[in-house]
């Protein structure tokens, strides 16, 4: 998926759809194994995880002595 039909299924209100495409379908693939798991045994809870893209990112950024770090909101 590129950056423009990112932004036709934002603008068509495909929310669900995109988040499906951007995480689990992605590069995850402890989410799509998670997933996939769910389904066979019937739970059908999505919980999105972090592609590995955005692992790759991090590094990038490390490695321009960036100090990047992830924030969950789970924490107080």
């Amino acid at each position: 998926f590129g950056e423009m039909e990112v932004w036709a299924l934002e603008a068509y209100g495909a929310a669900y759809t995109l988040q499906e495409l951007l995480t689990a379908k992605s590069d995850d693939v402890a989410g799509r194994s998670r997933i996939y798991e769910g389904i066979v045994n019937g739970n059908y809870d999505f919980e999105p995880g972090v592609p590995e893209s955005f692992s790759v990112l991090m590094r990038e950024l490390q490695g321009l002595c960036l100090d990047v770090e992830l924030l969950t909101g789970k924490e107080e």
